[in-house]
């Protein structure tokens, strides 16, 4: 009778831990292509940005431009108790503790 210890044993063992640095790598890396046209002029903005500022990258230029834009509009819209209009009319006046005597 042949039996294959070492086969029996893989299937019950548990499988290796992976390490959380290499699973945080795994889900920065990017998977996902994005195509953007361009006129002449507008490529030419960048070609002379990049030139300039010695960006070494115009992936990273244009994917950091996009996501910087993106996360400060999600700032400004932060959903709130009070609506802006609310808050701009709201005068707080020194020694005030907001409670009635």
């Amino acid at each position: 009778m042949d039996f294959n210890l070492s086969e029996g044993m893989r299937k019950n063992s548990p499988k290796k831990q992976v390490p959380a640095s290499r699973q945080r790598d795994a889900a920065l890396r990017r998977h996902h292509k994005v195509t953007v046209l361009l006129n002449d002029k507008e490529l030419e903005a960048i070609e002379v940005y990049c030139k300039k500022y010695r960006q070494k990258s115009k992936s990273t230029f244009l994917r950091e431009a996009a996501l910087r834009s993106v996360m400060t509009r999600f700032l400004e819209d932060y959903p709130t108790l009070f609506e802006k209009r609310e808050l701009d009319n709201l005068v707080v006046t020194a020694g005030s503790t907001g409670t009635d005597d």
